[in-house]
């Protein structure tokens, strides 16, 4: 999952970030308004924290914009601001949620989690994928393997995701790492290798197909091993 955070204090911001890094999501960060609308208008995020004393433009006038162009990204307001007549207008304005400064960062991550489980949900999704013996949860974050449970590193969890739920179809490396790495990235792109290999090595090396010069594929049930 990608995640964006429109935040102008930049320390809770990149603490955020580290955070939910190492939660697994690819995090990408802006401490403006005008840009967090560019942002979240021209990439496709999987949910959107967003701050509402922003310069340049508020939260209200970003989420507001954003509805009104036809996105349904979800977005988590965060505001130092407090009262009901502050979160009606957040929410008014197409705000999926909204939290208060000071907050718990565990609170924010249950929010986030809840958020998009409630956005796969409303699309028909299950958080569960079963594939022959293999079965990912992605809501728990819980990998089993002929019923025993699979640990993987957040990095692994993550890629497994984007193939996991597109399972039977070809996933390009830039579409993994546009969705697993943030906009920063600037490695070598053969790092999404590295970490195909981690789960061939774990699940089994006739799960993760290689479909040259196009990207990879996880394999319909019966692969698993």
């Amino acid at each position: 999952m990608r995640l964006l955070i429109v935040e102008d204090e930049r320390r809770l911001a990149l603490s955020l970030a580290k955070g939910l890094t190492a939660e697994g999501y690819a995090v990408d960060v802006v401490h403006d308004g005008p840009e967090g609308l560019h942002r979240a208008s021209g990439t496709p995020y999987d949910l959107v924290v967003l701050d509402i004393m922003l310069p340049g433009m508020n939260g209200y006038r970003v989420c507001a914009a954003l509805r009104a162009a036809g996105h349904d990204v979800p977005i988590l307001m965060l505001t130092a601001k407090d009262g009901e007549y502050d979160e009606a207008e957040g929410l008014d304005t197409g705000a999926d949620d909204y939290l208060t400064k000071p907050f718990s960062y565990v609170v924010l991550v249950a929010r986030i989690k809840a958020l998009l489980r409630r956005r796969a949900q409303g699309a028909g999704a299950s958080p569960v994928h079963v594939l022959g013996d293999l079965q990912v949860d992605t809501a728990a974050r819980r990998v089993l393997l002929a019923g025993t449970e699979v640990v993987l590193t957040a990095k692994e969890f993550a890629v497994l995701e984007q193939l996991v739920v597109r399972a039977g179809e070809v996933v390009s490396k830039a579409e993994i790492l546009e969705h697993v790495w943030d906009f920063a990235y600037e490695g070598d792109l053969n790092i999404v290798e590295v970490y195909v290999s981690a789960l061939r090595r774990k699940l089994g090396a006739g799960l993760i197909g290689t479909v040259r010069g196009a990207g990879y594929r996880l394999e319909r049930p019966g692969a698993a091993r």
